[in-house]
């Protein structure tokens, strides 16, 4: 079912109680804004990346985004390295992403890199050989049973060498560290002005949408694909980045 507006408030949209969640739709316009108040340090992660870009990213690099968005995340990388012939990939399953992704990002059209925005399935696209892949809180929308498929085949197309760069939204280790994070994490999104219904109607509606693994879950893909150079490099509570080299 696609989410149905209501009204809006101080945060955002307020959801209707039984609607799914949904990136598609109207989703993709206001995106940037409703993300930087959805996922704190937001920005600060996405430089992260950049700095860590710096190791990876040569002459003819291939770079992917998966889950790409609105593309911002590419478009900075594009701009930070604009003397160096690299091909940047954004992928996403939603169609309307894509095309705002080619709205939004028209201002490095001087770089010598270039952007090619892909709209299709990352389980079903095949990927060439490349020296970073990044992931952004992507894989906690994907189902499960793929996930590995999904960490098997970036493993297998990264250069020897090549880094991964994964965020993700993490579940803490017991209950007791689940409540804390939940809580915290629940001010967080009322101080970004979103008020207590709003945050219950979202909650209800990712749902069987929005399904994050443990660190050590998370941890487990990763070495099962074969990343066994791993480290964390980002975390604020139940959000986290991994950096992984082949």
């Amino acid at each position: 079912m696609v989410i149905k507006k209501k009204k809006k408030s101080a945060g955002d949209t307020i959801y209707t109680e039984n609607a799914s969640w949904s990136f598609g739709n109207k989703v993709p316009k206001s995106f940037s804004k409703h993300i930087k108040k959805s996922v704190p340090m937001y920005e600060e992660a996405h430089n992260i990346v950049e700095e860590v870009s710096d190791f990876f990213l040569k002459e003819k690099s291939i770079c992917y985004d998966l889950g790409c968005s609105t593309g911002l995340l590419i478009n900075k990388l594009s701009n930070r390295h604009p003397n160096k012939y690299v091909d940047f990939i954004g992928i996403d399953s939603i169609k309307q992403m894509i095309t705002q992704a080619k709205k939004e990002n028209k201002k490095n059209k001087n770089n010598k890199n270039k952007i090619k925005y892909q709209n299709g399935d990352i389980k079903k696209i095949k990927l060439k050989k490349s020296d970073l892949i990044i992931s952004c809180y992507t894989m906690q929308f994907i189902e499960p049973k793929f996930r590995q498929i999904i960490i098997n085949k970036i493993y297998k197309s990264l250069n020897w060498g090549g880094g991964f760069l994964m965020f993700e939204k993490i579940r803490a280790s017991d209950a007791r560290f689940q409540d804390i994070f939940s809580i915290v994490y629940n001010d967080f999104k009322l101080k970004n002005g979103y008020s207590p219904s709003e945050i219950i109607h979202k909650t209800k509606s990712l749902k069987g949408v929005l399904e994050p693994f443990s660190d050590y879950g998370n941890k487990s893909l990763l070495k099962r694909a074969g990343f066994e150079d791993s480290i964390p490099i980002f975390q604020w509570l139940c959000f986290k980045g991994y950096l992984c080299i082949k």
